[in-house]
């Protein structure tokens, strides 16, 4: 799916990413959202189990959106891996950050208990998973 014009109207800059390069790692802390420009990622949730592949995310896909919708830098759940050579766009923060706050307070609340139910339905989906094969 290409990237919708109204994601690419963030863009702010573009990153190269080779094949098995990490572009977010779980655990650490980031606020940046991206998008696939071009190419496919993985995203990938350790587990008890091992390694457990989420998603694949393909062009016009956006990631790293939990932590900003969550309000700011908070540590990232998932790592997101590029599967053959990537192109990512970076959305821009203030922009995005700027008309977040146009949008009223209880609509916010409403957004951040909905990806906070999304980060536990990923973890216990995930802990269920099994993992042969999975690296």
């Amino acid at each position: 799916m290409p990237v919708h014009h109204t994601i690419h109207a963030y863009v702010a800059s573009e990153e190269f990413y080779p094949n098995g390069s990490v572009i977010i790692e779980e655990g650490t802390v980031g606020d940046w959202v991206y998008v696939i420009l071009e190419g496919s990622a993985k995203v990938r949730k350790k587990t008890s189990k091992g390694l457990v592949t989420v998603d694949t995310l393909k062009e016009g896909d956006v990631f790293g959106e939990m932590g900003f919708l969550e309000g700011g830098k908070r540590l990232r759940s998932a790592s997101v891996v590029a599967s053959g050579d990537v192109w990512v766009g970076i959305l821009d923060g203030e922009k995005l950050t700027a008309d977040f706050e146009m949008i009223p307070s209880n609509l916010k609340a409403l957004i951040r208990s909905l990806v906070l139910k999304l980060r536990e339905i990923t973890t216990n989906v995930c802990s269920l998973a099994s993992v042969p094969g999975e690296k």
